[in-house]
């Protein structure tokens, strides 16, 4: 065969139209096992036959076998690094569930147990299938007529019609070849598991399957109540005479107290905190600049931080802007008793408070805007009844990693159709515990804060409906704020995020039952708020997919319908990716990785709902400080520049980077100072042993994600078996993102 820089086309011969002997072209096909020869004019069948090499052939054989080989081989490389690092992952990482957190209790361990025990039966029952399938006794999709006829009448209508028929290509083995026991022991192993163990799944899957159903046509209702809100615009508005309020001044010129106390009332800003040196700086600055007269607004910073480094930097922050003139205290607890909860209660204990009329509160990762209070306070205005204003959260980092992106999936959903549609049709919502906005009288109306939950929002929202009290949400009033990063920050919040609605929805039962509120209000907060979006949600997400779908691998006898695995579960991603339309490429990932996600609000639901474990420990997110854009860091040098300061360089906000690092340079000392006196007493208060000690690996491991990872990866095996194509690639992507997670590599690690 020419090599192909010697090609020749006779093309151009049979257009010229003339009769030249051209070189012999050979033209690989599709198929590679077929060549066709093309020759010049004028060769008859005889020369083409003699022309044929069988050394051609070989060679384009030999050719795509080295091509095929090579790509074998880049995938076993491929495969041999990724198994590589995972082996390298494995030694270098600590156990999570090992930690002294809120995961790690007796019920962690239970859970763990109880994966372990179900991924070795997993693997034993793979084994013994294969071995069923290489001998030939496996029965594909369907039973054989003998086998049917020696089935129970009441097993027999517990199968489903697929099972009942008998394939023509079904080899069935007579009892001549029954001569091991290994085969009588399938034999038994299919009769028990259609006797006992497919009824059961089949019984367990059809109630998850109406669970689901019922949570999917609830999810239907908030979208279509969204969009009727959408086209009606139909949102909360303040008072006409409070949509412009005059400043103080004016008023005061005016003569008119009384509209004073009307438009600016007083108002108290608590920001508790604790051990959160990454944000703090940046969520007082903030807070400090909220555009509201500095006689009528208080600022409490509730610092719990047992960080005496932490102490020192928040306590000189607070003493910073109260020189500025800034009405700002800070107050320190000596005992973190209730977490956030005792924090708020002893702030709110303090003689001046009476004074003040409303409360706002931001965590310390929060970033309001100037107008934050002219937004949100002239709601309460001839509104004796309204309790609360929440605000809506958006997020500073929501575009980090693939992590961020798909909470801020979950989060936009959460804000922009459940709280909305909540407070406009219901005037009833949790309250989010933060960027809002409390009327003191309706906090004192309903109990004050109490610390018997690790949710203490939601606690004293659903006190003060059962009080009578109204809530607003305004989904155009913004209050940036920062997303966890780390896995291990995010599934943290998720397990306190769970666990104590559950512990919640045990201890206002009766109260429930008791109060004064109209019936269907009961209904609602019963069935809506507590069971069916707290704790059958998590339910069936984890018994459908991640015990019920791996079972059915096992026992065809019970399948599961191809609209429960993929039909409705992609349309309820895509109704909660519709708020965050952006986020649309990142709908597969978010399918998955919220089935993964179902596997520690299980855990957490069952905890709070039988108070087992640590249910009851509060534990602080990882923040990493991100801070919402460069204007910020202008703000934050224009006001430093403020203080009382020798003649220097003035910054404007038409400078950049050279501007931002002549700041810099003026504050360093004054930053190093401070760092210096503060990493002093800690080295003095710090133990000897703690000196010493080594630091930790940042990276762990999470054994229930990793053991879920393996039996899902089992069971999509065995679905190979039994030729199920989409329950194959469903069980293998699933199984691949709870690897993902197990090995905490998504998100960003945080040491």
């Amino acid at each position: 065969m020419a090599p192909p820089s010697t090609y020749v086309s006779s093309e151009s011969s049979w257009w010229g139209g003339k009769e030249e002997h051209g070189t012999p072209v050979v033209v690989k096909m599709d198929n590679p096992y077929s060549l066709v020869e093309i020759d010049g004019p004028g060769m008859d069948t005889a020369e083409k036959a003699r022309r044929k090499n069988a050394k051609q052939f070989k060679w384009v054989l030999l050719l795509r076998a080295h091509r095929a080989v090579g790509c074998v081989a880049w995938l076993a490389g491929g495969f041999w690094a990724l198994l590589g690092a995972v082996n390298r992952r494995v030694r270098r990482s600590r156990d999570a569930d090992a930690e002294p957190d809120a995961e790690a209790s007796g019920r962690g361990r239970h859970m763990l147990r109880f994966l372990r025990a179900f991924l070795l039966l997993s693997l034993a029952m793979l084994a013994f299938e294969t071995v069923a399938y290489l001998k030939g006794w496996h029965f594909p999709r369907n039973l054989p007529e003998e086998y049917l006829r020696h089935l129970p009448d009441h097993v027999l209508l517990n199968l489903p019609e697929h099972l009942r028929h008998l394939p023509e290509n079904l080899r069935i083995p007579e009892r001549r070849e029954i001569e091991g026991w290994l085969h009588g022991a399938y034999v038994a192993w299919l009769a028990f598991r259609i006797d006992y163990i497919a009824w059961a799944i089949q019984k367990l899957s059809g109630f998850c399957i109406v669970l689901f159903m019922v949570q999917s046509v609830d999810r239907i209702i908030l979208c279509l109540g969204c969009f009727w809100i959408k086209i009606r615009g139909l949102k909360p508005r303040p008072p006409a005479a409070s949509t412009k309020p005059r400043s103080k001044n004016d008023d005061l010129e005016n003569g008119d107290a009384d509209d004073l106390d009307a438009y600016f009332p007083m108002v108290l800003v608590q920001m508790p905190m604790c051990n959160e040196k990454e944000v703090y700086e940046t969520s007082i600055l903030h807070v400090c600049q909220i555009d509201w007269p500095r006689d009528r607004m208080l600022i409490q910073v509730l610092d719990d931080s047992d960080d005496v480094t932490c102490q020192m930097l928040i306590k000189a922050e607070v003493t910073k802007w109260s020189q500025k003139g800034v009405n700002i205290i800070y107050r320190h607890r000596l005992s973190r008793t209730g977490y956030k909860a005792g924090n708020l209660k002893s702030a709110m204990g303090c003689e001046y408070v009476k004074d003040y009329e409303f409360v706002a509160l931001f965590d310390a990762d929060f970033q309001p805007n100037p107008d934050f209070l002219k937004l949100t306070v002239p709601h309460f205005k001839g509104n004796p009844e309204l309790a609360l204003v929440q605000a809506r959260w958006i997020f500073v980092n929501k575009d980090e990693n693939l992590l961020t992106r798909l909470q801020n999936i979950n989060l936009c959903f959460h804000f922009e159709v459940e709280q909305q549609v909540n407070g406009v049709y219901l005037n009833f919502f949790g309250f989010n515990g933060t960027a809002g906005v409390w009327r003191i009288e309706a906090l004192e109306d309903s109990g004050g804060w109490m610390d018997r939950t690790t949710v203490e929002d939601m606690d004293i929202a659903v006190r003060a409906h059962l009080q009578g009290w109204k809530f607003i949400y305004l989904n155009d009033v913004k209050v940036l704020c920062e997303l966890p990063e780390s896995y291990t920050a995010y599934r943290k919040q998720q397990h306190r995020w769970h666990s104590g609605p559950m512990q919640l929805f045990r201890v206002c039962l009766p109260a429930i039952f008791k109060s004064k509120i109209p019936f269907w209000k009961k209904a609602n907060l019963v069935m809506l708020f507590f069971l069916l979006r707290k704790l059958i949600l998590p339910f069936y997400s984890f018994t459908l997919f991640c015990v019920i779908l791996p079972l059915t691998m096992f026992v065809p006898e019970a399948q599961l319908p191809v609209w429960v695995i993929c039909y409705v579960p992609m349309l309820m991603s895509v109704l909660n990716i519709l708020p965050a339309p952006k986020s649309a490429p990142f709908i597969i990932p978010y399918l998955l990785f919220e089935n993964t996600m179902s596997v520690t609000k299980f855990n957490a639901m069952v905890s709070g709902l039988f108070q087992l474990g640590s249910s009851y420990e509060w534990v602080v997110t990882k923040k990493a400080g991100r801070t919402s854009s460069e204007s910020d860091m202008f703000a934050l040098a224009e006001e430093a520049d403020t203080l009382a300061r020798p003649a220097g360089p003035k910054l404007v906000r038409g400078m950049s980077e050279g501007g931002l690092e002549a700041w810099a340079k003026m504050h360093e000392h004054d930053k190093k100072d401070l760092q210096l006196q503060a990493d002093a007493q800690e080295e003095a208060t710090t133990p000897p042993a703690k000196k010493n000690s080594k630091p930790k690996a940042p990276n762990r491991i999470f054994k229930k994600e990793l053991a879920l990872a393996s039996l899902l990866l089992i069971a999509a095996t065995r679905s190979l078996l039994s030729a199920q194509g989409l329950h194959f690639y469903f069980l293998l992507f699933q199984g691949i993102t709870f690897l993902v997670v197990g090995l905490d590599l998504i998100g960003e690690q945080v040491s």
